[in-house]
C-alpha cells in the first residue's frame, strides 16, 4: 500500500478528531483524543514529506492545530502528554521532516570535511589556523595539556557553563530559524569550526590532543546531534513562513510550529543530556574505555529513538 492509498484510508479518523476538537463525541471516543492527535501528526508529516496534494496537506495542518491547542489548552502537568510527546510524537516528526534531513546532513557533512582538512596538515597546513584562529588554537592546546584533574565542585561548575553555552548554539540556531539563510550560516559555521578544532587537536603532535579526544569522546553524539536538531526546528518554522501552501502567513507559521515543538523538545533533552555528560563523565579520571562505551550507548539509543520509535506506522484504528 502506498503512502497516498495509507493517508487517505485515515479520513474517517480525521473526522472522528474533527468533533473531538469540537467538544462533541462520545466519553469513550474522548479518551482517544491523544490517540488520534498522534496519527494526525503522523499523517501530516507522511503528507508533506511524500508531497502529497495541497488539500490534503493544508487540511492536516490545520487539524493537527486546531487538536494541539485543545490537547495543550489546559495548565495542568499531565506526564503521559508529555511522554506521548518525547517518546512518539517527538520521533516520528523528527524521522519524517525534511528540514532535520537537510540539517543534520549539512552539519554532519560540513563538521567530518573541516574535521579532514584540519587533520591533513601536509596538504592543507594553515586550515584550522585560518578559521579557528592561532589564539584559539593555542589555549585549546594549553587547557588539554596538563590532563583531566578536575574536583567535584569544578564538574558541576563546567556543567552549568556548559548547559548555558550549548542551549545558547541551539538557540540561535531555532530563532534565526525563521529567516533561514541565518540559520543555515550559524549551522554551517558551528559545523565548519567545531569540525576544524577536533581535526588539529587530534593531530599526532598536537599538545594535548589525547586529552582532548578523551574528553569530547563521551559528550560528542549528544551534542552535535543537538545542535542538528535545533537546525532543524528552525527550517521548519521559516519553511512555515515562506511556503504557505496556500494559507496565510501566520495560519502557515502556526501549523509549522506545532511541528517544530516535538523536535526542539528533543533537541532541549539532548542539549542537557550533553552538558550533563560534559560536565561530570568528560572531564572526569574514570578510564577511557568507560567514556567510549557512554558514547557508544548514547549513539545507539539516538538511532533506536530516532529510526525504530520515529519509523512510520499505522496506528490501530
Amino acid at each position: 500500500m502506498n503512502v497516498a492509498t495509507l493517508v487517505e484510508k485515515r479520513r474517517a479518523q480525521w473526522a472522528e478528531l474533527e468533533m473531538l476538537c469540537d467538544g462533541t463525541g462520545s466519553p469513550e471516543a474522548t479518551a482517544r483524543f491523544a490517540a488520534l492527535y498522534r496519527a494526525a501528526c503522523a499523517d501530516l508529516a507522511l503528507a508533506s514529506a511524500y508531497q502529497l496534494p495541497p488539500g490534503t496537506v493544508t487540511y492536516l495542518h490545520r487539524l493537527v492545530g486546531r487538536a494541539h491547542s485543545r490537547l495543550y489548552r489546559s495548565h495542568r502537568f499531565d506526564p503521559m502528554t508529555w511522554f506521548d510527546v518525547i517518546f512518539v510524537t517527538a520521533p516520528r516528526q523528527i524521522f519524517a521532516d525534511p528540514c532535520v534531513r537537510i540539517a543534520t546532513l549539512l552539519f554532519f557533512a560540513l563538521f567530518s570535511l573541516s574535521a579532514y582538512l584540519a587533520y591533513n596538515e601536509t596538504a592543507f597546513p594553515d586550515y584550522a589556523q585560518d578559521i579557528v584562529g592561532t589564539a584559539a588554537l593555542e589555549q585549546m592546546e594549553a587547557s588539554f595539556e596538563p590532563g583531566l584533574n578536575g574536583n567535584l565542585s569544578h564538574y558541576i561548575g563546567m556543567a552549568g557553563f556548559y548547559i548555558k553555552h550549548n542551549t545558547s548554539i541551539g538557540l540561535q540556531c531555532f530563532a534565526y530559524g525563521i529567516l533561514l539563510i541565518p540559520c543555515v550560516f550559524i549551522l554551517c559555521y558551528n559545523a565548519v569550526a567545531l569540525g576544524a578544532s577536533f581535526g588539529y587537536m587530534i593531530r599526532e603532535d598536537t599538545p594535548g590532543g589525547e586529552t582532548f579526544l578523551e574528553f569530547v569522546t563521551a559528550h560528542g553524539p549528544f551534542e552535535l546531534t543537538a545542535i542538528a536538531l535545533s537546525a532543524g526546528a528552525g527550517l521548519r518554522l521559516g519553511m512555515g513562513l515562506f511556503r504557505t501552501e496556500g494559507r496565510t502567513r501566520i495560519a502557515s507559521l502556526k501549523a509549522n510550529a506545532v511541528q517544530a515543538v516535538p523536535i526542539m523538545v528533543a533537541a532541549a533533552i539532548l542539549f542537557f543530556l550533553a552538558a550533563f555528560t560534559e560536565g561530570f563523565i568528560s572531564p572526569s579520571p574514570l578510564y577511557y574505555p568507560f567514556k567510549a562505551g557512554w558514547a557508544i550507548l548514547s549513539s545507539g539509543l539516538l538511532m533506536f529513538y530516532f529510526v525504530v520509535l520515529g519509523f512510520p506506522r499505522q496506528e490501530p484504528s
